[in-house]
């Protein structure tokens, strides 16, 4: 079975695709929407991930990066300290889940929200159907057409940046 795609979102003063550069493998924690957490649940290992930096000037595609772990219990939810604890769950019954993500590469340049709305072959992107999901599939061609935009050829197409 060949990769799939995604797009993953995240705050770069959160955790941003440099972040990710500087761990290697990182948890991807914290999701708290339903769907979000079942498309998590979809991925295997080795499926190939858009790193979107969100509610940033601009936001847009920074990075890559590549599954490296099918998704298993978020430890967030059941630490009552935490802003993502989820009373109702348990080790046996856990309610959220994460992925690991391996970093692939900085994109030679960030591919902003708006140039990418304007790109008819995008138009029926998930990223611009329902704009608020943190984590979304991505159709191979889509796929294709963000690395053609952002002059890449491979999975790592740049020397780490500064987004």
């Amino acid at each position: 079975m060949s990769a799939r795609h995604w797009l993953m979102k995240s705050e770069p003063e959160t955790f941003s695709i440099d972040d990710l550069k500087a761990k290697g493998v990182s948890g991807w924690d914290g999701v708290r929407n339903y769907q979000a957490r079942n498309f998590m649940r979809e991925m295997r290992v080795g499926d190939e991930v858009l790193f979107y930096h969100s509610n940033a000037n601009p936001s847009g595609v920074a990075g890559l990066a590549k599954v490296a772990k099918r998704a298993y219990p978020d430890p967030t939810q059941f630490q009552p300290k935490s802003k993502y604890h989820e009373p109702r769950a348990t080790p046996d019954r856990p309610v959220w889940f994460q992925v690991d993500l391996r970093y692939a590469g900085h994109l030679p340049r960030l591919l902003s929200l708006d140039e990418l709305r304007g790109v008819p072959a995008l138009a029926e992107m998930a990223l611009f159907k329902r704009s608020r999901l943190s984590v979304q599939p991505v159709t191979p061609a889509e796929y294709g057409v963000i690395l053609r935009l952002a002059g890449g050829r491979g999975p790592v197409l740049a020397s780490p940046r500064k987004c």
